[in-house]
């Protein structure tokens, strides 16, 4: 193949890809091997491609590609998340925009729906993976909705009901007025927001007396069955058995007593509203308070709301406030920040609501999970460590899960109603097992699957995925099957922090407890993509660049190393687009030097040259030194150190030194011995090089020879690691250091590198020879003499060396010099009357410190001296 004059990444992708997929490299099957397993975390079917996306597909596919090549069975299954409440929406939003609303349809009409929307839209993030190199085993690609994995999902659920672990309780709950869904409390954000606290006053029944509350939320007082003093309070010691009356309803309540209520806060008079408040329905379990719910299921007032009825929460807040302002109800407002919870996916406020839902126990289920990250012999390492003391706090205070959704997307409650009451059900994963339970549980043989009705509800999004490790190979229906038993627990986990509660510790909870193992042995939490001002990316803020443009702009290794390049493991990583363009610029660089290689002549009769020799034998023992750095960052995970560990190897001791030291003359062969061997270098760099820089490194491998589809690079054999000389690494750097002085002196001097030099040293330091060839044509000088004395010329030291290169007049350029030392000449000449003029200023020498007077005084003698060896000099020169 002819080889093209500039790497064209264009060009490179799709066929190299391609060529992968039909070959069938990414597809595993268990064999006698060591598996090397990942699972996806599932994007939301509704995702496309964006800056986190990358990052965490890039450090998987690194991991899974380095597998390969170790020889492991590398399984990396790809797939899709439901995303109950996301999916949803959109699917709603986009019949409405049809004119159908989904009160109007069966809920299989719906679903039908949802799964044109998901075969329409679902596998474009998927796809686009696939730009980026991701290397999975797109047979095995799923969907946390297939039948299959729907079905272990209901398997279960079911099965945790039987244990007793699953209940249906009446419970205050996050309501997310936008899903009209109940969410989970890790569902939902808390932040800070500034509103008003509104002063009311409420009259006291059969008498003149009132009473002020103070409240966040006015629209809530129809809801109000109760005031709640403390018994303590002896401001209102008069109030104690009488009632009150709630403004504008002019319903009487109670008034109770209760420690619970806070001396110090507002007015030290407690509203009670039971059905919008979990503390306020706590009070009214404990003193038996009627409960109204004064909310539909879009947070718009009902009945209850009287003449704000059908209107939005928000509305009414400012309306009410005026109205109780007018009738003088409103005794002042002033501002207050509070926290108030929002829905994660549709960022609405939540609303507490009462209603029946079913959860799942969690303290016991937690326990094993609990000492599998933080105890003393620890299954689960976490990298970075840091995050423990965050698992440590969700995990010790966990709350049971609120598992149902009032959505049609997902898998449907498997709880099956015969009567009215709220006991009357039973739990199977299909309605006829229902039915015998059914008759059992009633002793009504007559009851037929007619009688039964399914619990409207579905699952939560995450009691799917949090069974992903193990139904993703059938280990939930068939937990035996060779799959399951080859592949789990799997090796690597990649994912943000921000889902460790939500998925990363469920999977460990049901790992152990259907599998009594582990899902996975290491869980690598990446930091967030920010830009360079440490903000967080978002389509709001408009600093996230599109994904798919900059693998356009600079290929998808170019991308790739810019993402590494600026993810430290665990932290937050500040992308740079200049990154990428050091990526691609590497690429280029190596395109470049494999070029320079093929365009070599062999001839095959030559004999190597003794700097050849010395220096592939010091690159080898760079190459394994670097080969164990590079395992020792994978170990800890250090994927941006490994890298840059490469990336110098590469670009410095290969390309700039190795190359430069094996080059033959101007337009003569090369042996065939340092040939052969150099491309052996460069194979075992592709190698190393390939999990991060994919494409690029296949195309190089492939134009180095012919090679079947058994020896392409994805699948060959990774470089081993052997011992090596270290002193040989510590020689090199000594002779790099005296080429660095010598290439030195001939910028400064304007020696031309036509112009051979003599090298004289004073080897204090007893330094090794075995570089000196090397250091002669690196720097073509003629002879290297070992002398006791100082030598005439310019001169450098390295170490305790001293390096001495006597100057001749043939050997410089002389008007190059001439212009330069009169160029520096002006520039002292102008430093010195910057000095003397600031010296011969009064003031400044009246004023200023003794020291700073004597600093300007040091530097005026020695410009003064500068200028006298500058003159010296061109006057030797003219």
């Amino acid at each position: 193949m002819t080889i093209p004059s500039k790497y064209d990444a264009k060009q490179v992708e799709d066929k190299w890809y391609d060529y992968w997929m039909k070959n069938n490299y990414f597809h595993s099957t268990p064999d006698e091997r060591e598996p090397y397993t990942i699972v996806i975390p599932p994007p939301n079917v509704t995702g496309v491609l964006h800056m986190g996306h990358m990052l965490n597909n890039t450090i998987q596919d690194v991991l899974i590609r380095r597998a390969r090549l170790l020889g492991k069975n590398a399984c990396w299954v790809p797939g899709t998340d439901h995303a109950s409440i996301a999916t949803e929406a959109k699917v709603v939003a986009k019949l409405k925009e049809q004119g159908i609303k989904k009160s109007d349809l069966t809920r299989e009409e719906f679903l039908q729906h949802a799964f044109d929307w998901k075969d329409e839209y679902g596998g474009i993030i998927l796809e686009q993976l696939k730009k980026l190199g991701a290397s999975c085993d797109w047979e095995r690609t799923a969907f946390t909705m297939d039948p299959e994995m729907s079905e272990s999902v209901i398997k279960v659920f079911v099965d945790l009901y039987n244990k007793g672990l699953i209940y249906r309780g009446y419970r205050m709950v996050n309501w997310d007025p936008e899903a009209k869904t109940t969410l989970s409390d890790e569902e939902v954000i808390h932040e800070e927001r500034q509103g008003n606290l509104y002063y009311l006053e409420y009259k006291i029944e059969g008498s003149t007396d009132t009473l002020t509350i103070a409240t966040t939320r006015p629209e809530t007082i129809f809801g109000d069955t109760a005031i709640c003093i403390n018994p303590n309070d002896e401001r209102f010691t008069h109030l104690k058995g009488k009632k009150a009356i709630v403004p504008l309803c002019g319903r009487i309540i109670p008034i109770i007593e209760d420690e619970y209520v806070d001396l110090e806060f507002g007015t030290g008079c407690l509203k009670v509203t039971p059905a919008h408040d979990e503390n306020d329905k706590n009070l009214g379990d404990k003193h038996n308070l009627e409960v109204i719910d004064i909310f539909n299921d879009d947070a718009s007032l009902n009945s209850f709301g009287l003449h704000y009825q059908g209107k939005d929460r928000f509305v009414v807040r400012k309306e009410i406030a005026k109205e109780l302002s007018e009738k003088g109800i409103l005794v002042k407002s002033e501002a207050h920040t509070n926290k108030v919870g929002t829905s994660e996916r549709t960022k609405a406020v939540i609303e507490p609501r009462l209603s029946d839902q079913w959860f799942l126990k969690m303290e016991e289920l937690a326990k094993p999970a609990i000492k599998a990250v933080l105890g003393d012999d620890t299954d689960i390492n976490l990298y970075p460590k840091k995050f423990e003391n965050t698992y440590r706090h969700w995990m010790e205070n966990v709350r049971d899960w609120n598992i149902s959704r009032q959505l049609w997307w997902g898998q449907q409650i498997p709880a099956f109603f015969y009567g009215d009451g709220k006991e009357d059900f039973v739990v199977a994963e299909n309605i006829e097992d229902a039915l015998v339970l059914a008759k059992e549980k009633t002793g009504n043989a007559s009851l037929s699957v007619s009688d039964l009705k399914q619990d409207e509800d579905a699952l939560d999004t995450w009691f799917s995925s949090w069974l992903w490790p193990m139904s993703v190979f059938d280990g939930i229906r068939n937990p035996e099957n060779e799959e399951i038993k080859y592949y789990y627990p799997t090796n690597d986990l990649v994912t943000g922090p921000d889902i460790l509660f939500f998925w990363v510790a469920r999977m460990i909870v049901a790992g152990y407890e259907y599998k009594d193992e582990k899902p996975f042995n290491n869980v690598y939490l990446t930091g967030l993509v920010r830009d360079k001002q440490r903000r967080k990316m978002s389509k709001s803020l408009g600093n996230s660049p599109d994904a798919l443009k900059l693998i356009d702009d600079y290929g998808a290794d170019g991308v790739r190393v810019g993402l590494l390049l600026s993810s430290a493991a665990g932290n937050d990583l500040m992308f740079d687009e200049d990154l990428c363009q050091q990526g691609k610029g590497f690429a280029n660089k190596i395109w470049n030097a494999f070029r320079l290689i093929k365009g070599w002549e062999v001839d095959a009769s030559l004999l190597q040259p003794k700097t050849s020799q010395i220096g592939l034998t010091w690159y080898e023992a760079k190459f394994q030194k670097t080969l164990a750095e590079i395992e020792d960052h994978f170990s800890k995970y250090r994927l941006s150190d490994a890298l840059m560990a490469i990336y110098k190897l590469i670009n410095d001791d290969f390309s700039s030194w190795l190359l430069e030291i094996v080059k033959p003359a101007y337009q003569q062969p090369i042996d065939k011995t340092t040939f052969d061997a150099i491309i052996e270098v460069l194979e075992n760099n592709l190698k190393v090089l390939h999990p991060f820089m994919p494409f690029l490194t296949e195309e190089i491998w492939q134009h180095i020879t012919e090679r079947s589809s058994e020896e392409a690079l994805v699948i060959a054999k990774y470089p081993l690691i052997k011992e090596f000389d270290t002193q040989i690494i510590t020689n090199f750097d000594f002779a790099t250091d005296v080429v660095s002085g010598i290439r030195t002196i001939r910028k400064d001097k304007n020696i031309s590198f036509k112009d051979a030099i003599e090298l004289f040293v004073i080897d204090n330091d007893k330094s090794s020879k075995e570089f000196d060839a090397v250091i002669k044509k690196l720097t073509n000088t003629s002879a290297i003499n070992y002398v006791s004395e100082k030598v005439e010329g310019a001169s450098f030291r390295v170490k305790s060396n001293e390096y001495f290169v006597p100057i001749s007049i043939e050997n410089i350029d002389v008007e190059a010099e001439i212009k330069k030392l009169e160029a520096e000449l002006k520039r002292a000449e102008g430093f010195l009357f910057g000095i003397n003029k600031k010296l011969s200023n009064e003031r400044f020498v009246a004023n200023a410190p003794e020291q700073v007077i004597t600093l300007e005084r040091k530097k005026e003698a020695d410009t003064i001296a500068k200028i006298e060896t500058i003159k010296s000099s061109l006057s030797s020169l003219k």
